[in-house]
């Protein structure tokens, strides 16, 4: 099994922006000696106080330049904001920089009607999965130089490293993201810490729509990726003290409160008491929105789920609040799956 990272670069309680970021590159360079494969940067607008990964591409520039061999990548450019040729151009300029190791990921989601007013971004469309599938294909094209010679960008060029271009990911939580990149021959990531029910839907949704792209912007066979969300310590019951942050979090974004991690004590409080442990295994059918557990607790839930879906990648996030515990939970993680 592969494990990569996907980080928001939160805001220690109390804290600023300068103190997440220096977290992160902590994060990405202990990924690297640990032998993690991918490090992205999540997008989330308007709410910087408790999340600072606002701009990946930004992050994703200082994180190639503080490490030296694992991809970095987006998880995600909302291309819902954007123009597709701003972010090729964007993402082909991060390739020539370090070359070989950048990783486009490519979704949407709207934010808070503030945000995404500021950002210009229409929040009701007729057929958004349409304009999706074509923002897709545009920056695709752009990247692979795919339009026909009589089209208008055709000769429109990017920054270019010698032999690569960024590797292309769409990421989702349906299974109609499923089938946009299966029909372009994409690399599909599903994130099942959204909606983790629809998690095999989606898989088969996506082997089920996959025809290789003819620009070669992606593999000969489907490939995908799990992202879950997982909480790592020494004892199961002490990961299940860890993963209260991440279940009081959600319980506080149904309520549309939005803010840093609580702190563990401060979590159990708001729940009630520890949540329960994962339990190993799962019941058939059981798809949790997190997990947690020791490390071998933790490898054989991942091993469990990725046999459901048919995939060997898993994208780990956590919202644990304590930094030196998510260092601990991915150096445990990593010692648990043996990269």
């Amino acid at each position: 099994m592969n494990l990569s990272i996907v980080d928001l670069a939160p805001v220690p309680d109390g804290g600023t922006a300068t103190e997440a970021y220096e977290n992160t590159v902590e994060l990405a360079r202990t990924a690297e000696e640990l032998g993690y494969s991918r490090f992205w940067m999540a997008e989330h607008h308007g709410m910087a106080d408790s999340i600072a990964s606002t701009t990946p591409e930004a992050l994703i520039a200082t994180l190639a330049a503080e490490t030296d061999e694992i991809r970095v990548g987006s998880g995600t450019v909302l291309l819902n904001h954007y123009r597709p040729f701003k972010v090729a151009e964007t993402f082909a300029a991060l390739d020539a920089l370090a070359p070989g190791r950048v990783d486009l990921g490519l979704g949407r989601a709207t934010g808070i009607p503030a945000a995404d007013r500021a950002l210009g971004t229409e929040r009701q469309k007729r057929n958004p999965d349409e304009d999706h599938a074509e923002k897709i294909d545009a920056t695709v094209s752009h990247l692979y130089d795919g339009f026909p010679d009589d089209h208008p960008y055709a000769e429109l060029r990017l920054p270019r490293s010698a032999d690569d271009v960024p590797e292309v990911w769409v990421l989702g939580s349906s299974p109609s993201s499923a089938e946009i990149a299966g029909s372009f021959g994409l690399r599909y990531c599903f994130a099942g810490f959204i909606r983790p029910s629809l998690a095999e839907r989606a898989f088969e949704t996506y082997r089920d729509a996959f025809d290789p792209s003819p620009l070669g912007a992606g593999p000969d066979e489907p490939s995908g990726m799990l992202a879950v969300n997982v909480a790592c310590a020494e004892t199961d019951r002490e990961a299940a003290r860890l993963r209260a942050t991440a279940e009081a979090s959600y319980e506080r974004m149904r309520r549309g409160d939005v803010g840093s991690p609580p702190t563990v004590e401060n979590a159990i409080d708001e729940l009630g008491g520890v949540p329960e442990q994962t339990p190993n295994p799962l019941p058939d059918g059981d798809w949790p929105r997190s997990i947690s557990g020791s490390p071998e607790t933790v490898a054989a839930l991942l091993e469990q789920l990725t046999d459901r879906v048919g995939v060997d990648d898993v994208v780990v996030q956590n919202l644990i609040a304590d930094h030196d515990d998510v260092l601990r939970s991915h150096e445990l993680l990593a010692a648990g799956i043996g990269l």
